[in-house]
């Protein structure tokens, strides 16, 4: 198994990013890696760091070009082709590295991804999938990728997203919402109402009906259905809450002597509740639907969050979660005996 990893992109590159992969390669030395990126600065940032690039399972791409957060979508298949992200995708295409990993520009990642990777064969949409860290850990689908989608879409992501929950967070018939402004099946948009029907209907899939978002952080579901405008909307919202939530608590604690001093009896949980907080616990957001794994780190993901990718890339590949996503999502396409890539639009 081989892991590409794209050292420059992201808030916090190069600095976490290599240090992530390097723990990475020395926490599994049976996986190979490859770091993508300007071959001088990685091994700048590795000799300031101490950090040993020269272990067995770790090979440097030198790429001129970086794709910012700035740059437009296509760049990466236009003007920017030889960016750390760019050659990540074409060397995943070509069969020379099992996933890819990137805390880059998320619509360069998607774009690229679409046109360089492709997805399954049959897949009307690959979306991004991103664990929400409620009372039981909620995979949104999709998070971002695609403002607009089909009905049948919809089925297509509860789908992908009952694998994915199935394979890498061991939950028995995962229970799939569609998010929508009430429990009653006739509400929301039309095709919202749609996708009810056709979810209702699908073979293979838990479906327990609507969902709304009041509901969610006491674990209604297991797997959220909608489109990426409304999903990056609960994602952001739910970032922004977590974050206020926990200032406040500081903010109660910090009020005067007495205070701080309770603060030490419940420093512990404190620390554990953050954590459950932290979204990054569960790695990157895979773009699910593609013929091979890409995970997008956070932005701002530091050493442990890109450690924590790696990890959900090499669980991806080793639970053939591509495959088995292409099996239950359009059987029509697989063969009689397994191939290495499920075939691609």
């Amino acid at each position: 198994m081989k892991i590409l990893i794209d050292i420059m992109s992201g808030d916090k590159a190069p600095v976490e990013q290599l240090v992530g992969a390097v723990q990475a390669a020395v926490e599994t030395p049976s996986v190979s890696f490859g770091f993508i990126g300007n071959e001088d600065i990685i091994r700048a940032v590795a000799s300031a760091r101490g950090l040993d690039i020269g272990l067995p399972n770790i090979e440097i791409f030198h790429t001129a070009e970086i794709v910012t957060m700035e740059d437009a979508p296509l760049c990466v298949v236009r003007e920017k082709k030889d960016s750390s992200m760019g050659v990540g995708l074409k060397m995943l295409a070509e069969g020379k590295g099992d996933a890819f990993v990137s805390a880059g520009n998320t619509g360069a990642l998607h774009a690229g991804s679409t046109l360089i990777v492709r997805r399954i064969k049959g897949i009307q949409k690959s979306a991004i999938a991103t664990v929400l860290p409620f009372r039981n850990p909620t995979l949104l689908i999709d998070s971002g990728a695609n403002i607009e989608i089909s009905p049948e879409t919809y089925v297509q992501l509860a789908k992908m997203g009952s694998v994915y929950m199935n394979r890498i967070l061991k939950v028995d018939n995962p229970r799939i919402g569609l998010l929508n402004i009430g429990a009653e099946r006739t509400k929301g948009t039309k095709t919202v109402a749609e996708a009810y029907g056709l979810l209702e209907n699908a073979e293979s899939i838990n479906f327990i009906g609507n969902v709304e978002g009041k509901e969610l952080p006491m674990g209604a579901c297991d797997v959220l259905v909608c489109d990426g405008f409304s999903g990056n909307i609960v994602l952001k919202l739910t970032e922004g809450c977590a974050a206020f939530l926990i200032g406040k608590l500081k903010d109660v604690f910090n009020e005067n002597p007495m205070t701080k001093l309770s603060a030490l009896g419940v420093k512990n949980g404190l620390r554990r509740m953050k954590k459950d907080f932290d979204a990054s616990e569960y790695g990157g957001a895979p773009l699910l639907g593609l013929s091979k794994t890409v995970i997008k780190a956070h932005g701002s993901s530091d050493a442990a969050a890109i450690r924590n990718a790696v990890r959900q890339a090499v669980g991806c590949v080793e639970n053939n979660v591509v495959y088995e996503i292409a099996k239950l999502v359009v059987p029509e396409i697989i063969p009689r005996e397994k191939e290495a890539t499920a075939g691609r639009n």
